[in-house]
């Protein structure tokens, strides 16, 4: 049935005759772990009428099978190919038996399973019932549009003093057992955190930091070593149950949450043992939408810079040719470069980063106001270009934990450890890619500029190479042969070019000599045009004067337009 050279016709007619052998025995043959990878193939290539049959057949057992070693595969083979109907019937069953299945170590992956499949409110209905024991009880309690256990205490009047008691009573065997990977977990996690004193908070996050830290035991370390002989699926699976679990916690929002929280409230040496446990792991979290803020968090959190330097900083410094072009792995880049910008982390990355527990924020309830506030300037600040420097190391130093000086810690690892020098050449060597990339654009922008508050202002000889870099690439002829667009044509080079014009003077002398100097009104057209108009766009007067004689016979002949907001004016 799985061979790649049956036909469709031929493997349909297998899978009938297989199904009507074993029909009235699919409960023993689910249990075998050999007979049920049979039973799962039926169902991947069977018709939906086969489909419902066997998941009929198996609906009042479902509970026993999810906490059998090897059926616990085929429950989530039928969830899979499961309709709507039978979904929300799937979930409705697992009523009452949330939590006694989270313990289980097989029985927890199938609520992960249904929870990652469910709409946002069969969500809540498995989420709530782990709350306290009137919505493990009553099911009808569970149906509330509200999601935040907070607003749930509200408004069915529930004791707080109950909800703490009974989630204790949850967490605590999840944490004891380490199942700590699941979103599901995380979610409630974050919900108890939410409600508790600070003493119990503390003592969750002390439970957390040696499970996410500790590595599989030396009983479990030799099965859990892929052997060469397997097939590379079970390969990869065996190497991710290998990881600490902080890394396999980087799937989910709710997971990094939880990882920021245990860095920013664990002491020094927990902190340090965080950073030594990721040691082999920084390329997979580099490259990752959530791993790289744990790195960030890290990056802005973690005063022993010389150990942050050597796991992390050196790693970074051996794949910069990647990150620079990479989606998520350019950020850590641009924190150091430019903490905390709107342009480049969006408002729940910067949320996730300013992640508080109220009851361990100093600052109490009106931390939140504070957050709020914070974030609000800084989108206006982003929307304006002006400010936007001094907003963010309000909000970079809203980051709890560290006690060094923030801009000092930031100079350590982007400077001294060699990483600023480094990413110079990068840059200098990819110059043209870099701008042409929609993501690269942004870290050539910022290291051309300097960084933020100057912190690159020691390596001014090394940034004047990269603008002499930048120059050449432009003063490259134009021509139809070549098969890469003019940086000057080119949609993301073009304005990259054009707002170093506008914001760096240094480098605007440089591209006029190199490149523009008696050339403007061949580039005074299409994207181009954008690159000539920003020397009439600069602040400083210098550069202005220097373009006047060439560009002001473009105005006067209307090939080139005078930007509104700052036309050229006569110097006084």
């Amino acid at each position: 049935m799985r061979s790649n050279n049956a036909s469709k016709e031929e493997r349909s007619k297998l899978v009938s005759e297989a199904l009507r052998k074993m029909n009235g025995k699919f409960l023993e043959i689910a249990g075998s772990h050999v007979s049920a990878r049979v039973l799962q193939t039926c169902i991947k290539y069977c018709s939906q009428v086969e489909r419902d049959t066997i998941f009929d057949a198996l609906r009042p057992h479902f509970l026993t099978l999810s906490r059998k070693k090897y059926a616990v595969h085929l429950v989530k083979k039928l969830l899979d190919t499961a309709t709507k109907k039978q979904l929300e019937w799937f979930v409705s069953s697992l009523h009452g038996h949330v939590a006694s299945l989270l313990r289980h170590t097989v029985g927890s992956a199938v609520v992960e399973h249904a929870f990652h499949l469910a709409n946002s409110s069969q969500k809540r209905s498995l989420l709530t019932e782990m709350y306290s024991t009137e919505l493990q009880l009553f099911k009808d309690l569970t149906l509330t549009n509200s999601g935040r256990l907070v607003d749930i205490i509200s408004k069915l009047g529930l004791q707080r003093s109950s909800v703490l008691q009974h989630m204790t009573s949850v967490i605590q065997p999840l944490l004891e057992k380490g199942i700590v990977d699941y979103s599901i977990v995380h979610t409630t996690l974050l919900e108890y955190f939410t409600i508790a004193d600070k003493s119990s908070v503390t003592d969750v996050i002390q439970q957390l930091i040696p499970l996410l830290i500790q590595g599989p035991s030396a009983a479990d370390e030799s099965e859990l070593l892929p052997s060469p002989d397997l097939p590379k699926k079970t390969k990869n699976k065996k190497r991710r149950l290998s990881e600490p679990l902080l890394i396999r916690m980087m799937h989910s929002r709710d997971g990094l949450k939880i990882g920021i929280l245990c860095i920013k409230h664990g002491s020094a040496k927990e902190r340090k043992k965080i950073v030594k446990g990721m040691k082999g792991h920084i390329r997979k979290l580099a490259f990752d939408q959530y791993g790289s803020l744990l790195l960030i968090c890290i990056l802005s959190v973690v005063d022993d810079t010389k150990l942050v330097t050597k796991i992390i900083i050196h790693e970074l410094q051996k794949m910069l040719k990647e990150l620079v072009f990479d989606k998520n792995g350019r950020r850590i880049l641009l924190q150091l470069l430019h903490p905390q910008c709107l342009r480049y982390l969006g408002p729940d990355d910067l949320a996730c980063l300013n992640y508080y527990v109220p009851s361990l924020s100093a600052q109490g309830e009106g931390s939140e106001a504070l957050m709020q506030t914070s974030l609000e300037n800084e989108v206006n600040a982003t929307k304006t270009d002006k400010g936007s420097s001094e907003v963010s190391r309000r909000s970079a130093q809203l980051a709890i934990g560290g006690k060094k000086d923030h801009s000092l810690r930031r100079y350590e690892l982007l400077v001294d450890s060699g990483l600023a020098e480094n990413l110079i050449e990068t840059c200098i060597e990819n110059a043209g890619d870099l701008l042409r990339s929609n993501f690269g654009k942004e870290v050539i922008y910022e290291v051309a500029v300097g960084g933020t508050d100057g912190v690159l202002q020691r390596l001014a000889n090394r940034i004047d190479d990269l603008h002499k870099a930048i120059a050449s690439v432009a003063a490259l002829p134009k021509t139809n042969e070549s098969d890469e667009e003019h940086v000057f044509e080119n949609f993301h080079s073009s304005r990259t070019i054009r707002k170093l014009v506008v914001d760096c003077g240094i480098f605007s002398a440089t591209l006029w000599r190199t490149a523009l100097e008696g050339k403007c009104e061949m580039w005074a057209h299409g994207h181009s045009s954008k690159v000539i108009a920003a020397f009439l766009e600069s602040s400083d007067p210098i550069v202005r004067e220097l373009a006047k004689s060439d560009l002001q016979p473009l105005i006067d002949r209307g090939v080139l337009k005078v930007p509104e907001q700052k036309p050229m004016e006569k110097e006084s």
